[in-house]
Protein backbone atom coordinates (compact mmCIF):
# COMPACT_ATOMS: atom_id res chain seq x y z
CA UNK A 1 0.00 0.00 0.00
CA UNK A 2 1.22 3.63 -0.82
CA UNK A 3 2.20 5.46 2.27
CA UNK A 4 1.99 9.50 2.53
CA UNK A 5 4.98 9.96 4.79
CA UNK A 6 4.24 12.39 7.89
CA UNK A 7 6.58 13.54 9.69
CA UNK A 8 7.26 14.32 12.68
CA UNK A 9 10.40 17.48 13.63
CA UNK A 10 11.62 17.17 17.12
CA UNK A 11 14.46 19.32 18.68
CA UNK A 12 15.99 16.61 20.52
CA UNK A 13 17.81 18.44 23.10
CA UNK A 14 14.30 19.88 23.99
CA UNK A 15 11.62 17.41 24.01
CA UNK A 16 12.50 15.44 27.66
CA UNK A 17 13.77 18.27 28.99
CA UNK A 18 10.83 19.27 32.01
CA UNK A 19 13.05 21.20 34.28
CA UNK A 20 10.42 23.72 36.20
CA UNK A 21 11.22 27.76 35.72
CA UNK A 22 14.44 27.71 33.10
CA UNK A 23 16.93 30.36 33.65
CA UNK A 24 16.79 33.02 30.60
CA UNK A 25 20.61 32.05 29.04
CA UNK A 26 21.29 29.68 31.72
CA UNK A 27 23.69 26.78 31.70
CA UNK A 28 23.13 22.93 31.05
CA UNK A 29 23.07 22.78 35.05
CA UNK A 30 20.99 25.48 35.62
CA UNK A 31 17.99 24.81 33.22
CA UNK A 32 18.90 21.00 32.39
CA UNK A 33 18.70 18.97 29.20
CA UNK A 34 17.05 16.33 27.14
CA UNK A 35 18.82 13.24 26.32
CA UNK A 36 17.92 10.25 24.01
CA UNK A 37 16.81 8.10 26.58
CA UNK A 38 14.09 10.43 26.59
CA UNK A 39 12.21 8.78 23.95
CA UNK A 40 11.06 5.85 25.17
CA UNK A 41 9.89 3.35 23.90
CA UNK A 42 6.70 4.41 25.10
CA UNK A 43 7.25 8.33 24.17
CA UNK A 44 7.72 6.76 20.71
CA UNK A 45 4.78 4.88 20.88
CA UNK A 46 2.73 8.44 21.67
CA UNK A 47 4.14 10.25 18.81
CA UNK A 48 3.08 7.27 16.78
CA UNK A 49 -0.39 7.77 17.76
CA UNK A 50 -0.15 11.13 16.15
CA UNK A 51 -0.12 9.19 13.02
CA UNK A 52 3.10 10.00 12.25
CA UNK A 53 5.37 7.65 9.61
CA UNK A 54 9.20 9.55 10.55
CA UNK A 55 10.41 11.55 13.48
CA UNK A 56 13.65 14.09 12.48
CA UNK A 57 15.68 14.12 15.57
CA UNK A 58 17.16 17.52 15.18
CA UNK A 59 20.40 18.44 16.53
CA UNK A 60 22.03 14.80 16.81
CA UNK A 61 25.63 15.49 15.39
CA UNK A 62 28.10 16.99 17.73
CA UNK A 63 28.25 20.82 17.70
CA UNK A 64 29.94 23.20 19.16
CA UNK A 65 28.57 24.40 22.38
CA UNK A 66 30.16 26.50 25.47
CA UNK A 67 28.93 23.17 27.74
CA UNK A 68 32.99 21.99 29.07
CA UNK A 69 33.42 18.14 28.23
CA UNK A 70 36.76 18.28 28.22
CA UNK A 71 36.95 15.46 31.03
CA UNK A 72 35.77 13.04 27.85
CA UNK A 73 38.61 14.29 25.35
CA UNK A 74 36.41 16.70 23.75
CA UNK A 75 38.35 19.92 23.08
CA UNK A 76 35.87 23.33 24.78
CA UNK A 77 34.66 25.55 22.35
CA UNK A 78 35.71 29.34 22.28
CA UNK A 79 32.26 30.86 23.58
CA UNK A 80 32.98 33.92 21.19
CA UNK A 81 32.05 31.72 18.47
CA UNK A 82 29.37 29.89 19.90
CA UNK A 83 26.12 30.90 19.26
CA UNK A 84 24.09 30.55 23.20
CA UNK A 85 24.80 28.13 25.73
CA UNK A 86 23.66 25.04 24.23
CA UNK A 87 25.16 25.90 20.85
CA UNK A 88 23.28 25.92 17.02
CA UNK A 89 22.97 22.41 15.82
CA UNK A 90 23.84 23.94 12.41
CA UNK A 91 27.53 24.60 13.60
CA UNK A 92 29.18 20.58 13.37
CA UNK A 93 31.79 20.13 15.43
CA UNK A 94 32.50 16.24 14.58
CA UNK A 95 30.34 14.99 11.48
CA UNK A 96 31.06 11.62 13.12
CA UNK A 97 29.95 11.74 16.59
CA UNK A 98 26.57 12.37 19.01
CA UNK A 99 26.39 15.51 20.51
CA UNK A 100 27.30 14.92 24.46
CA UNK A 101 24.60 16.63 25.27
CA UNK A 102 22.48 14.01 24.48
CA UNK A 103 23.94 10.80 26.54
CA UNK A 104 23.28 9.81 29.62
CA UNK A 105 26.68 8.53 29.66
CA UNK A 106 28.76 10.63 27.39
CA UNK A 107 31.32 7.72 26.46
CA UNK A 108 28.38 5.78 25.59
CA UNK A 109 26.73 8.10 23.32
CA UNK A 110 27.13 6.46 20.32
CA UNK A 111 25.79 3.49 21.85
CA UNK A 112 23.05 5.16 22.96
CA UNK A 113 22.24 6.39 19.24
CA UNK A 114 22.46 2.96 18.12
CA UNK A 115 19.96 2.29 20.79
CA UNK A 116 17.68 5.11 19.70
CA UNK A 117 17.58 4.16 16.52
CA UNK A 118 16.18 0.19 17.16
CA UNK A 119 13.82 1.38 19.30
CA UNK A 120 12.60 3.90 16.22
CA UNK A 121 12.30 0.81 14.16
CA UNK A 122 10.35 -0.79 16.70
CA UNK A 123 7.77 1.44 17.36
CA UNK A 124 7.26 1.77 13.46
CA UNK A 125 8.90 5.26 12.60
CA UNK A 126 11.48 5.52 10.51
CA UNK A 127 14.50 8.29 11.54
CA UNK A 128 15.61 11.54 9.76
CA UNK A 129 18.58 13.25 10.91
CA UNK A 130 20.06 16.52 9.91
CA UNK A 131 22.86 16.32 7.26
CA UNK A 132 24.75 20.04 7.35
CA UNK A 133 26.85 19.97 4.22
CA UNK A 134 27.86 23.19 3.81
CA UNK A 135 29.58 24.58 6.78
CA UNK A 136 30.78 22.91 9.98
CA UNK A 137 31.94 24.82 13.06
CA UNK A 138 34.81 27.26 13.76
CA UNK A 139 36.79 24.89 15.59
CA UNK A 140 35.40 21.60 13.62
CA UNK A 141 37.76 18.52 14.88
CA UNK A 142 36.20 15.16 14.51
CA UNK A 143 37.92 12.78 17.60
CA UNK A 144 35.48 10.40 16.24
CA UNK A 145 36.45 9.67 12.49
CA UNK A 146 37.02 5.97 11.54
CA UNK A 147 41.08 5.33 11.14
CA UNK A 148 42.42 6.10 8.44
CA UNK A 149 39.79 9.23 7.56
CA UNK A 150 41.62 12.80 6.96
CA UNK A 151 39.93 15.38 8.61
CA UNK A 152 38.75 18.26 7.06
CA UNK A 153 41.24 20.67 5.87
CA UNK A 154 44.16 19.09 7.60
CA UNK A 155 45.71 18.41 4.29
CA UNK A 156 44.47 22.09 3.17
CA UNK A 157 47.18 24.33 1.49
CA UNK A 158 46.23 27.75 3.44
CA UNK A 159 48.48 29.68 0.93
CA UNK A 160 45.47 29.48 -1.39
CA UNK A 161 42.51 31.13 -0.67
CA UNK A 162 41.19 28.72 -3.34
CA UNK A 163 42.15 25.28 -4.54
CA UNK A 164 39.49 22.71 -5.62
CA UNK A 165 41.27 20.09 -2.90
CA UNK A 166 41.30 22.23 -0.45
CA UNK A 167 38.26 21.57 2.53
CA UNK A 168 37.84 25.29 3.29
CA UNK A 169 38.45 28.51 1.68
CA UNK A 170 40.93 31.03 3.42
CA UNK A 171 42.03 34.74 3.29
CA UNK A 172 45.86 33.98 3.58
CA UNK A 173 47.98 36.03 5.42
CA UNK A 174 45.03 37.65 7.34
CA UNK A 175 43.81 36.94 10.52
CA UNK A 176 40.12 36.40 11.46
CA UNK A 177 39.15 40.26 13.13
CA UNK A 178 34.98 39.64 13.49
CA UNK A 179 32.87 42.63 14.04
CA UNK A 180 32.30 41.82 17.25
CA UNK A 181 34.24 40.68 20.62
CA UNK A 182 36.34 37.51 20.09
CA UNK A 183 36.88 37.46 23.88
CA UNK A 184 33.53 37.50 25.43
CA UNK A 185 34.96 37.16 28.70
CA UNK A 186 37.30 34.00 27.91
CA UNK A 187 41.26 34.36 29.42
CA UNK A 188 41.81 34.67 26.02
CA UNK A 189 40.48 36.09 21.97
CA UNK A 190 39.78 33.36 19.78
CA UNK A 191 42.60 32.97 17.53
CA UNK A 192 42.13 32.20 13.80
CA UNK A 193 44.97 32.42 11.30
CA UNK A 194 44.29 32.35 8.17
CA UNK A 195 40.76 33.43 8.35
CA UNK A 196 38.31 31.27 6.84
CA UNK A 197 35.18 32.42 4.60
CA UNK A 198 31.98 32.06 7.16
CA UNK A 199 29.21 29.78 6.61
CA UNK A 200 27.17 32.33 4.85
CA UNK A 201 29.35 33.04 1.87
CA UNK A 202 30.72 35.66 3.54
CA UNK A 203 34.70 35.66 2.01
CA UNK A 204 36.28 38.20 4.39
CA UNK A 205 37.95 38.05 7.37
CA UNK A 206 35.22 40.63 9.12
CA UNK A 207 32.17 38.87 9.73
CA UNK A 208 29.47 40.63 11.70
CA UNK A 209 26.79 39.41 14.09
CA UNK A 210 24.24 39.09 11.55
CA UNK A 211 26.47 36.60 9.42
CA UNK A 212 26.77 32.71 10.23
CA UNK A 213 29.69 33.85 12.11
CA UNK A 214 30.14 30.61 14.45
CA UNK A 215 31.00 28.44 11.02
CA UNK A 216 32.98 28.29 8.19
CA UNK A 217 32.26 27.50 4.82
CA UNK A 218 33.15 24.21 3.05
CA UNK A 219 34.67 24.27 -0.37
CA UNK A 220 33.20 22.14 -3.07
CA UNK A 221 35.28 23.27 -5.82
CA UNK A 222 33.43 26.50 -6.59
CA UNK A 223 36.10 29.54 -6.83
CA UNK A 224 33.27 32.17 -5.42
CA UNK A 225 35.97 34.74 -5.44
CA UNK A 226 37.40 33.87 -8.92
CA UNK A 227 34.25 34.38 -11.16
CA UNK A 228 32.16 31.29 -10.28
CA UNK A 229 34.59 28.88 -11.65
CA UNK A 230 33.10 24.91 -10.84
CA UNK A 231 36.35 22.89 -10.60
CA UNK A 232 34.42 19.44 -10.27
CA UNK A 233 37.46 17.37 -12.61
CA UNK A 234 39.19 15.68 -10.46
CA UNK A 235 36.45 15.43 -8.18
CA UNK A 236 37.31 17.65 -4.89
CA UNK A 237 38.23 16.26 -1.75
CA UNK A 238 35.29 18.07 0.07
CA UNK A 239 32.77 15.39 -2.36
CA UNK A 240 34.78 12.00 -1.00
CA UNK A 241 34.54 13.18 3.03
CA UNK A 242 30.50 13.87 2.47
CA UNK A 243 29.92 11.20 0.78
CA UNK A 244 32.09 9.11 3.55
CA UNK A 245 29.74 10.91 5.79
CA UNK A 246 26.44 9.91 4.23
CA UNK A 247 27.27 6.73 4.10
CA UNK A 248 28.61 6.00 7.91
CA UNK A 249 24.99 6.81 8.92
CA UNK A 250 22.70 5.18 6.31
CA UNK A 251 24.97 2.59 8.07
CA UNK A 252 23.80 2.73 11.65
CA UNK A 253 20.27 2.33 10.37
CA UNK A 254 19.10 6.37 9.48
CA UNK A 255 16.58 6.15 6.91
CA UNK A 256 16.67 9.51 5.76
CA UNK A 257 18.29 13.26 6.06
CA UNK A 258 17.46 16.25 5.89
CA UNK A 259 19.65 18.46 4.25
CA UNK A 260 20.81 21.99 5.47
CA UNK A 261 20.53 24.53 2.87
CA UNK A 262 21.40 22.11 0.60
CA UNK A 263 21.21 25.27 -2.39
CA UNK A 264 24.20 26.39 -1.12
CA UNK A 265 26.02 23.15 -2.04
CA UNK A 266 26.61 22.87 -5.90
CA UNK A 267 24.06 20.38 -7.57
CA UNK A 268 26.47 18.49 -9.01
CA UNK A 269 27.48 17.12 -5.92
CA UNK A 270 24.33 15.95 -4.98
CA UNK A 271 23.39 14.21 -7.92
CA UNK A 272 26.66 12.49 -7.63
CA UNK A 273 26.93 11.67 -3.81
CA UNK A 274 22.80 10.82 -3.62
CA UNK A 275 22.36 7.95 -6.29
CA UNK A 276 25.71 6.05 -4.98
CA UNK A 277 24.43 6.07 -1.17
CA UNK A 278 20.98 4.71 -2.64
CA UNK A 279 23.22 1.98 -4.55
CA UNK A 280 24.01 0.40 -0.80
CA UNK A 281 20.33 2.33 0.92
CA UNK A 282 17.85 2.34 -1.53
CA UNK A 283 14.83 3.12 0.70
CA UNK A 284 17.09 6.19 2.04
CA UNK A 285 15.14 9.19 1.26
CA UNK A 286 16.98 12.72 1.05
CA UNK A 287 14.62 16.04 1.85
CA UNK A 288 16.34 19.11 0.67
CA UNK A 289 16.28 22.96 2.58
CA UNK A 290 15.68 24.78 -0.78
CA UNK A 291 14.45 28.24 -0.94
CA UNK A 292 14.89 29.09 -4.93
CA UNK A 293 12.03 28.23 -6.84
CA UNK A 294 14.02 28.52 -9.89
CA UNK A 295 16.21 25.88 -8.76
CA UNK A 296 13.55 23.04 -7.55
CA UNK A 297 13.86 21.06 -10.63
CA UNK A 298 17.15 21.11 -11.27
CA UNK A 299 17.75 19.48 -7.58
CA UNK A 300 15.20 16.75 -7.98
CA UNK A 301 16.37 15.96 -11.95
CA UNK A 302 20.06 16.78 -11.61
CA UNK A 303 20.72 16.37 -7.80
CA UNK A 304 18.27 13.66 -7.29
CA UNK A 305 16.44 14.75 -4.13
CA UNK A 306 12.87 12.72 -2.91
CA UNK A 307 11.50 15.81 -1.60
CA UNK A 308 12.00 19.95 -1.24
CA UNK A 309 10.34 22.22 1.11
CA UNK A 310 7.83 23.83 -0.14
CA UNK A 311 8.37 26.78 1.65
CA UNK A 312 8.22 30.11 -0.15
CA UNK A 313 5.78 28.93 -1.94
CA UNK A 314 2.76 26.95 -0.12
CA UNK A 315 3.88 27.85 3.70
CA UNK A 316 4.59 31.60 2.80
CA UNK A 317 0.76 31.45 1.08
CA UNK A 318 -1.12 29.56 3.69
CA UNK A 319 0.81 32.04 6.72
CA UNK A 320 -0.50 35.09 4.53
CA UNK A 321 -3.94 33.74 4.29
CA UNK A 322 -4.19 32.78 7.93
CA UNK A 323 -2.77 36.18 9.10
CA UNK A 324 -5.60 37.90 6.45
CA UNK A 325 -2.68 39.42 4.31
CA UNK A 326 -3.70 37.33 1.27
CA UNK A 327 -6.71 35.39 -0.30
CA UNK A 328 -7.28 31.75 -0.16
CA UNK A 329 -7.14 32.04 -4.07
CA UNK A 330 -3.66 32.59 -3.83
CA UNK A 331 -2.99 28.57 -2.80
CA UNK A 332 -4.46 27.62 -6.26
CA UNK A 333 -1.45 29.26 -8.11
CA UNK A 334 1.02 27.45 -5.45
CA UNK A 335 0.18 24.01 -6.74
CA UNK A 336 0.10 25.19 -10.15
CA UNK A 337 3.67 26.92 -9.92
CA UNK A 338 4.96 23.16 -8.77
CA UNK A 339 1.84 20.81 -10.60
CA UNK A 340 4.71 19.28 -12.24
CA UNK A 341 7.24 18.22 -9.34
CA UNK A 342 4.27 18.28 -6.63
CA UNK A 343 4.29 14.83 -5.51
CA UNK A 344 8.30 16.05 -4.49
CA UNK A 345 7.17 18.92 -1.87
CA UNK A 346 7.18 18.70 1.29
CA UNK A 347 4.15 20.54 3.14
CA UNK A 348 4.78 22.61 6.66
CA UNK A 349 3.15 25.32 8.47
CA UNK A 350 6.16 24.86 11.16
CA UNK A 351 9.83 24.12 11.89
CA UNK A 352 12.40 25.06 13.87
CA UNK A 353 13.54 28.05 11.54
CA UNK A 354 9.77 29.66 11.29
CA UNK A 355 7.85 31.20 13.98
CA UNK A 356 5.08 29.05 15.63
CA UNK A 357 1.84 29.36 14.28
CA UNK A 358 0.32 29.97 17.98
CA UNK A 359 3.02 32.75 18.09
CA UNK A 360 1.63 36.91 18.57
CA UNK A 361 3.93 37.17 14.99
CA UNK A 362 1.86 34.78 13.22
CA UNK A 363 -1.66 33.56 13.89
CA UNK A 364 -1.83 34.24 17.82
CA UNK A 365 -4.05 30.80 19.03
CA UNK A 366 -3.34 27.51 16.98
CA UNK A 367 -6.98 27.04 16.46
CA UNK A 368 -6.65 30.04 13.77
CA UNK A 369 -4.28 27.22 11.93
CA UNK A 370 -7.01 24.54 11.76
CA UNK A 371 -7.89 25.49 8.34
CA UNK A 372 -4.14 25.65 6.81
CA UNK A 373 -3.46 21.89 8.49
CA UNK A 374 -6.63 20.84 6.43
CA UNK A 375 -5.20 22.23 3.21
CA UNK A 376 -1.17 21.14 4.05
CA UNK A 377 -2.16 17.95 4.77
CA UNK A 378 -4.67 16.76 2.88
CA UNK A 379 -4.65 18.41 -0.77
CA UNK A 380 -1.41 16.26 -2.35
CA UNK A 381 0.27 12.79 -2.01
CA UNK A 382 3.44 14.46 -1.30
CA UNK A 383 4.51 14.26 2.20
CA UNK A 384 3.56 16.41 5.78
CA UNK A 385 5.20 17.51 8.66
CA UNK A 386 4.45 18.90 11.69
CA UNK A 387 6.99 20.49 14.63
CA UNK A 388 6.72 18.80 18.59
CA UNK A 389 4.33 21.20 20.32
CA UNK A 390 2.49 22.47 17.48
CA UNK A 391 0.24 19.71 17.63
CA UNK A 392 -0.38 20.97 21.30
CA UNK A 393 -0.49 24.84 20.21
CA UNK A 394 3.08 25.87 21.68
CA UNK A 395 2.98 29.96 20.93
CA UNK A 396 7.23 30.02 21.69
CA UNK A 397 6.90 33.54 23.14
CA UNK A 398 9.31 32.91 25.61
CA UNK A 399 13.02 35.00 25.89
CA UNK A 400 15.35 31.77 26.34
CA UNK A 401 18.39 33.66 26.45
CA UNK A 402 20.97 34.13 23.30
CA UNK A 403 17.24 33.59 21.16
CA UNK A 404 15.06 36.18 22.29
CA UNK A 405 10.94 36.58 22.29
CA UNK A 406 11.11 35.67 18.68
CA UNK A 407 7.91 33.29 18.44
CA UNK A 408 10.64 30.48 17.63
CA UNK A 409 11.08 27.83 20.19
CA UNK A 410 14.87 28.04 20.87
CA UNK A 411 17.47 26.08 19.08
CA UNK A 412 20.65 27.76 20.68
CA UNK A 413 19.65 27.48 24.74
CA UNK A 414 19.13 24.83 27.27
CA UNK A 415 15.05 25.21 28.10
CA UNK A 416 12.07 23.76 28.57
CA UNK A 417 8.99 23.42 26.18
CA UNK A 418 6.36 24.11 28.30
CA UNK A 419 3.23 22.44 26.43
CA UNK A 420 5.77 19.40 25.50
CA UNK A 421 6.70 19.13 29.30
CA UNK A 422 3.30 19.21 30.51
CA UNK A 423 2.44 16.38 27.24
CA UNK A 424 5.21 14.35 28.44
CA UNK A 425 3.77 14.01 32.12
CA UNK A 426 7.30 12.75 33.55
CA UNK A 427 6.99 10.20 30.77
CA UNK A 428 3.67 8.90 31.46
CA UNK A 429 2.38 10.91 28.78
CA UNK A 430 -1.50 11.65 28.33
CA UNK A 431 -3.97 14.75 28.81
CA UNK A 432 -3.73 15.19 32.48
CA UNK A 433 -1.52 18.69 32.27
CA UNK A 434 -3.18 19.94 29.47
CA UNK A 435 -5.74 22.59 28.96
CA UNK A 436 -9.17 21.37 27.44
CA UNK A 437 -8.07 23.75 24.03
CA UNK A 438 -4.32 21.88 24.24
CA UNK A 439 -6.27 18.61 24.16
CA UNK A 440 -9.04 19.35 21.26
CA UNK A 441 -6.17 20.75 19.21
CA UNK A 442 -3.76 17.71 19.63
CA UNK A 443 -6.73 15.27 19.02
CA UNK A 444 -7.95 17.46 16.13
CA UNK A 445 -4.08 17.13 14.47
CA UNK A 446 -4.32 13.45 15.03
CA UNK A 447 -7.18 13.01 13.39
CA UNK A 448 -6.25 14.89 10.26
CA UNK A 449 -2.52 12.97 10.34
CA UNK A 450 -4.49 9.83 10.48
CA UNK A 451 -6.93 10.45 7.82
CA UNK A 452 -4.01 11.18 5.42
CA UNK A 453 -2.92 7.36 5.17
CA UNK A 454 -6.44 6.08 6.38
CA UNK A 455 -8.48 7.73 3.40
CA UNK A 456 -6.58 6.35 0.24
CA UNK A 457 -8.18 9.53 -1.71
CA UNK A 458 -5.74 11.54 0.61
CA UNK A 459 -2.92 9.48 0.80
CA UNK A 460 -2.97 8.33 -3.51
CA UNK A 461 -6.20 9.81 -5.01
CA UNK A 462 -6.41 12.28 -7.58
CA UNK A 463 -7.05 16.17 -6.64
CA UNK A 464 -9.12 18.84 -8.16
CA UNK A 465 -9.23 22.01 -7.02
CA UNK A 466 -12.62 23.89 -7.45
CA UNK A 467 -11.82 27.70 -6.85
CA UNK A 468 -12.03 28.70 -10.43
CA UNK A 469 -15.87 28.03 -10.91
CA UNK A 470 -16.54 29.47 -7.46
CA UNK A 471 -15.98 33.08 -8.08
CA UNK A 472 -17.07 35.87 -5.07
CA UNK A 473 -20.40 35.50 -4.19
CA UNK A 474 -22.94 35.72 -1.04
CA UNK A 475 -22.50 32.69 -0.59
CA UNK A 476 -18.72 31.40 -1.63
CA UNK A 477 -16.01 33.65 -0.20
CA UNK A 478 -13.06 32.80 -2.62
CA UNK A 479 -10.72 35.44 -0.32
CA UNK A 480 -11.28 33.34 2.68
CA UNK A 481 -12.64 29.78 1.82
CA UNK A 482 -10.72 26.74 -0.30
CA UNK A 483 -12.28 24.02 -2.05
CA UNK A 484 -11.09 21.01 -3.56
CA UNK A 485 -11.56 17.24 -4.71
CA UNK A 486 -9.95 14.13 -3.90
CA UNK A 487 -10.61 11.07 -5.67
CA UNK A 488 -9.75 7.14 -5.31
CA UNK A 489 -11.53 4.18 -7.10
CA UNK A 490 -15.23 4.55 -6.11
CA UNK A 491 -14.52 7.35 -3.51
CA UNK A 492 -14.98 10.88 -3.57
CA UNK A 493 -14.01 13.40 -1.06
CA UNK A 494 -15.23 17.29 -1.08
CA UNK A 495 -12.89 19.05 1.11
CA UNK A 496 -13.97 22.73 1.95
CA UNK A 497 -12.12 25.64 4.14
CA UNK A 498 -13.17 28.19 6.08
CA UNK A 499 -10.31 30.81 7.45
CA UNK A 500 -12.86 33.10 9.07
CA UNK A 501 -13.34 33.38 12.82
CA UNK A 502 -17.42 32.92 11.77
CA UNK A 503 -19.36 29.82 10.68
CA UNK A 504 -19.68 29.84 6.68
CA UNK A 505 -22.87 28.56 4.79
CA UNK A 506 -21.47 28.36 1.33
CA UNK A 507 -22.52 26.68 -2.19
CA UNK A 508 -19.97 25.11 -3.55
CA UNK A 509 -20.00 25.20 -7.71
CA UNK A 510 -18.96 21.45 -9.41
CA UNK A 511 -17.77 21.74 -12.73
CA UNK A 512 -18.73 19.18 -15.76
CA UNK A 513 -15.02 18.92 -16.05
CA UNK A 514 -14.56 17.79 -13.07
CA UNK A 515 -17.50 14.97 -13.27
CA UNK A 516 -15.47 13.87 -16.67
CA UNK A 517 -12.18 13.85 -15.60
CA UNK A 518 -12.43 12.21 -11.82
CA UNK A 519 -15.51 9.83 -12.96
CA UNK A 520 -17.86 10.95 -10.69
CA UNK A 521 -21.67 10.25 -10.77
CA UNK A 522 -23.61 13.29 -10.65
CA UNK A 523 -26.75 12.74 -7.60
CA UNK A 524 -28.94 15.31 -6.08
CA UNK A 525 -28.74 13.09 -3.12
CA UNK A 526 -25.55 11.89 -2.44
CA UNK A 527 -25.07 10.00 0.71
CA UNK A 528 -21.94 11.51 2.57
CA UNK A 529 -19.84 11.70 5.97
CA UNK A 530 -18.44 14.16 7.41
CA UNK A 531 -15.23 12.50 8.48
CA UNK A 532 -14.18 15.39 11.06
CA UNK A 533 -17.27 14.91 12.95
CA UNK A 534 -18.42 11.30 11.83
CA UNK A 535 -21.81 13.04 11.07
CA UNK A 536 -23.72 11.48 8.04
CA UNK A 537 -25.74 14.00 5.76
CA UNK A 538 -27.32 14.32 1.74
CA UNK A 539 -25.69 16.40 -0.76
CA UNK A 540 -26.41 18.07 -4.16
CA UNK A 541 -23.21 16.93 -6.15
CA UNK A 542 -24.49 17.43 -9.97
CA UNK A 543 -22.57 20.05 -12.43
CA UNK A 544 -26.47 21.99 -12.26
CA UNK A 545 -26.95 23.10 -8.43
CA UNK A 546 -24.27 23.99 -6.27
CA UNK A 547 -23.63 21.75 -3.12
CA UNK A 548 -24.70 23.63 -0.02
CA UNK A 549 -21.92 22.76 3.02
CA UNK A 550 -21.96 24.07 6.63
CA UNK A 551 -17.79 25.37 7.31
CA UNK A 552 -16.90 25.92 11.55
CA UNK A 553 -15.16 28.71 12.08
CA UNK A 554 -11.18 28.76 11.38
CA UNK A 555 -11.57 24.89 10.45
CA UNK A 556 -13.31 22.82 7.50
CA UNK A 557 -15.47 19.84 6.50
CA UNK A 558 -14.00 16.60 4.82
CA UNK A 559 -17.01 15.08 3.00
CA UNK A 560 -17.17 11.40 1.92
CA UNK A 561 -19.15 9.56 -0.53
CA UNK A 562 -19.00 6.90 -2.92
CA UNK A 563 -19.36 7.78 -6.31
Amino acid sequence: MKEKIIIYQVFTRLFGNSRPSPVPNGDKAQNGCGCLGDFTSKALEEIKKLGTTHIWYTGIIEHATQTDYSAFGIAPDHKAVVKGKAGSPYAIKDYYDIDPDLATSVPARMKEFQNLVKRTHQAGLRMIIDFVPNHVARQYRSDAKPTGTCDLGENDNREYAFDPQNNFYYIPGEELHAQFDLQQGAPEPYREYPAKATGNDNFSAWPGVNDWYETIKLNYGIDYCGGGRRCFDPIPDTWHKMLDILLFWAGKGVDGFRCDMAEMVPVEFWGWALPQVKTSYPDVIFIAEVYNPAEYRNYIHTGKFDYLYDKVGLYDTLRAVTCGFASATDITRCWQSVDDIKDHMLNFLENHDEQRLASDFFAGNATKGKAALLVSACMGTNPMMIYFGQELGERGMDTEGFSGRDGRTTIFDYWTVDTVSRWRNGGKFGGKKLTEEEKDLQAFYTHILHLCNEEKALREGLFYDLMYVNPGSEDFNPKKTYAFLRRAGKELLLVATNFTEEEQHIAVNIPVHAFEWLGITPSETAKATELLTGEACTLCITPDAPCRINLPAFSGVVLKMKR
